[in-house]
């Protein structure tokens, strides 16, 4: 069982960046692979990034790969989404992901915990 806590979400001008963490519960986090998905009101939860648990494989979403950065430290337990310049396009909650070793994968039937999901703001 992982319980998953997002922070780091806010309020941002178009260009800037933030840094979301994702901090895991229990022993075993470095088994998990994780993810990030993003969902806009009205929308489905779609894809951002993923790592492994071995940190030796990411995938990204196109509409983010060279902005966005996904790592993890698995010593703290924490799991990290460094955005960079950042869109208008980019505002929505944002929620990580776990799921059993088993490959990274970039949908959410893939993944079996889930974070409350954090909000993120940008301003034109």
């Amino acid at each position: 069982q992982v319980q998953l806590v997002e922070s780091g979400g806010g309020l941002v001008q178009a260009g800037g960046s933030l840094r979301l963490s994702c901090a895991a519960s229990g022993r075993t986090f470095s088994s998990y692979d994780m993810g990030w998905f993003r969902q806009a009101p009205g929308k489905e939860r779609e894809f951002v990034a993923a790592i492994s648990w071995k940190r030796l494989n990411t995938y990204y979403a196109d509409s983010v790969k060279g902005r966005f950065t996904i790592s993890r430290d698995n010593a703290k337990n924490t799991v990290y989404l460094q955005m960079n310049s950042l869109r208008p396009e980019d505002a929505t909650v944002y929620y990580c992901a776990a799921r059993g070793r088993g490959g990274i994968v970039a949908v959410t039937t893939g993944y079996d915990y889930w974070g409350q999901g954090t909000q993120v703001t940008v301003s034109s």
